[in-house]
């Protein structure tokens, strides 16, 4: 076994840290490279192809948003209806084919998508009027374009933090990377004040967050109620301190926290664009806070005398003399100091705001938004931070006395695209979670699963921990609908010796099984043939395919539109199909995994990272249904592991049952 580093060393941590800035650069490039060919050497169409670009546009709508910034809706034509990237949060920029201007010579507008649907989308500019070229003519159309703030964010967050020395920022990173003990204070069970139906496991948690003195981790492993603990942990955070900062590396986390704080009546101000277009959510937002404020009329009104002031200035005069040239000078100036004194007002209005809030959420990049960069905060919350690059991290925790990390990190790591900066898989949560375990607590009463589902999985990686609370233990399909008894909530279908075999596809590198697929179909149409829909009108039952592959996971869409038992489900949306990262921290009341590989050599790829498996396995609440061939698993320890397990609970079964 390799020899551990020694990370209390003096320069070890440096030296770990501009390795990680290095592995950045490398993703950096990478993902740009990625970026440009897939977008910029590539021609309209093409880009069109790859879901990069809609073109053409047409502006159907033009408002003003949030901050006085324009937001336009663009519709493409209605034939286009092909697949595409674009969804909200992204950057985007529309751009002009102006006649007469060559291709890289287009003008463009960036923006920010915060609504797609269909044919249409919003894009909210960072403009507050639209410019000349649009009217100049020519076809328009959209980009994704390249997101190149938040790199330079995270490079900037890691050398601020190992410049660090001899502040609570140096004394924070010792601690996170394990070079100096993390301390707490001695905990007390009447310090809890908010009422709540926490279980044992989660109280201890809680309690756990408000004695660390330097950083808590809470690890919730597959339906313990991370959120809701972790929501606990923050109420009872904000009665003892002004305010604090809560992160997290998506916007879809970000949103539920906020939902989730805004319900039970906490001040809070979400910074960004949400991604989740609720009527509670955009009332949180700055921008609607400011248009909530008292002042924010007196602003506004300063705003639109400018914007005449300046359109008087601007007007053609046919006589335009010495007396003319005086007046639209003056007009000039003064729409530009109206300009200064409204901006000025909206930075006190923000920076009240901001005085009286209780709760900043925004994501990790979203830390150093130009309106809370300069703020500091007793405690950060970062959630998902299994899930989040180590450097994106450093830039809350930079503004921090004190850390809370919230995640599993049995789970999906962070997505990283550099083949060379693979390292940058093992997050700072990882780190912490390894080098001091002592700062964790662990949640340990799951509520989603049938405890046969949930076994495998706390054996393999919670260390047999879990267990399965009262309600859910034994809630399989028969507890849903007896017409479904007697059914195994764990079934695993062989399909060894069937000559299934898997087919490679050379363009794309991925792989598909066609036999299998149809089988797994099969089995699904079988297992619902007692299920009638009408029976359960307020409570439909859920069913979520999964595959490891993309060409595996097409295939399945095609078969399942064509099946006849199956594609009703799918046009009302019970069934969804696609891979384990899409169905990250979602659960269904089926799961049915197709594992696809079967070759002579035991070979199985992605199938080898088992948190990947740990995931999809874990979305199941009343069955897991998986299928495939045991001859080419079973050489990995883990899939030879489970067949054992569903050996024991007799839920193994042959594909030539099912034939027969």
């Amino acid at each position: 076994m390799p020899e551990q580093p020694d990370y209390t060393a003096p320069y070890a941590l440096e030296k770990e840290l501009r390795n990680v800035q290095a592995l950045l650069k490398l993703e950096q490039a990478e993902d740009l490279e990625q970026f440009k060919i897939k977008n910029a050497k590539a021609s309209i169409s093409e880009r069109q192809q790859r879901g990069l670009t809609w073109y053409p546009v047409t502006i159907t709508k033009e408002d003003v948003g949030f901050g006085g910034k324009v937001v336009l809706e663009l519709e493409r034509p209605a034939g286009q209806q092909g697949l595409h990237l674009f969804q909200v949060g992204k950057n985007a920029a529309l751009f002009g084919n102006i006649p007469g201007r060559s291709a890289t010579d287009r003008p463009t507008l960036n923006g920010v998508i915060t609504s797609v649907r269909r044919n249409k989308l919003l894009l909210a500019t960072n403009k507050e009027e639209l410019p000349d070229w649009l009217d100049e003519g020519g076809k328009l159309g959209i980009d994704l374009t390249f997101d190149e703030v938040s790199y330079r964010e995270m490079d900037y967050a890691l050398g601020k933090v190992m410049g660090a020395y001899g502040d609570r920022l140096a004394e924070l990173r010792d601690v996170l990377l394990g070079a100096k003990p993390a301390r707490f204070r001695e905990e007390k069970a009447s310090d809890l004040f908010y009422p709540s139906p926490l279980n044992a496991s989660q109280l201890a948690a809680v309690k756990h967050v408000l004695a660390a003195q330097d950083v808590a981790i809470i690890h919730g492993p597959p339906g313990t109620g991370k959120t809701t603990t972790l929501v606990q942990a923050i109420l009872e955070t904000i009665r003892r301190e002004r305010r604090v900062l809560v992160c997290a590396p998506s916007n879809t986390a970000v949103d539920l926290l906020t939902e989730k704080l805004a319900e039970r009546g906490v001040n809070v101000i979400r910074m960004g664009n949400p991604s989740r277009v609720s009527d509670l959510l955009l009332d949180h937002t700055l921008d609607a806070q400011i248009m909530a404020h008292k002042s924010y009329n007196e602003m506004r009104a300063m705003r639109q005398t400018a914007d005449q002031y300046r359109e008087t200035a601007s007007k053609h005069v046919r006589n335009f003399g010495w007396e003319e040239q005086q007046q639209r000078r003056q007009l000039k100036e003064e729409a530009r100091l109206l300009f200064q004194q409204a901006d000025d007002l909206e930075r006190y209005i923000t920076e009240d705001l901001l005085e009286s809030v209780q709760v900043i959420t925004c994501t990790l990049v979203g830390a150093s938004n130009r309106a809370i960069r300069h703020l500091n905060y007793e405690t950060v919350f970062i959630d998902e931070a299994a899930q989040a690059l180590e450097p994106g991290c450093w830039i809350p925790i930079a503004k921090a006395q004190r850390v809370v990390l919230a995640g599993d990190h049995q789970q999906l790591p962070p997505t990283v695209k550099s083949d060379k900066a693979g390292a940058l898989r093992e997050t700072l949560f990882e780190k912490c979670i390894k080098r001091q375990p002592e700062v964790s607590k662990m949640l340990t009463v799951q509520y989603r699963m049938h405890e046969q589902i949930m076994q495998f999985s706390s054996e393999q990686f919670y260390e047999g921990r879990l267990e399965a609370y009262e309600g859910v233990a034994h809630a399989g399909l028969d507890a849903y609908d007896l017409r479904f008894a007697p059914d195994l909530p764990v079934e695993f279908l062989d399909t060894a010796g069937f000559g299934m075999q898997e087919i490679t596809i050379p363009e794309s590198r991925s792989t598909a099984n066609p036999e299998e697929a149809d089988l797994l179909l099969k089995r699904l149409a079988q297992l619902l043939e007692p299920y009638d829909a009408a029976d359960h009108e307020d409570d439909p039952l859920s069913i979520g395919v999964i595959a490891p592959y993309r060409a595996q996971i097409n295939y399945l869409k095609d078969a399942v539109e064509e099946n006849d038992e199956l594609s009703g489900l799918l046009l009302h949306r019970q069934l969804s199909i696609g891979t384990v990262d899409s169905f990250q921290g979602q659960e269904r009341d089926i799961i049915a995994i197709s594992l696809t590989r079967s070759n002579s050599h035991g070979e199985i790829g992605f199938l080898s990272d088992i948190r990947r498996m740990n995931v999809g396995m874990t979305r199941a609440r009343k069955k897991l249904l998986l299928i495939g061939d045991s001859s080419t698993l079973g050489s990995h320890p883990f899939y030879k592991a489970f067949l054992e397990y569903v050996e024991l609970i007799g839920g193994y079964r042959t594909a030539w049952e099912l034939q027969e």
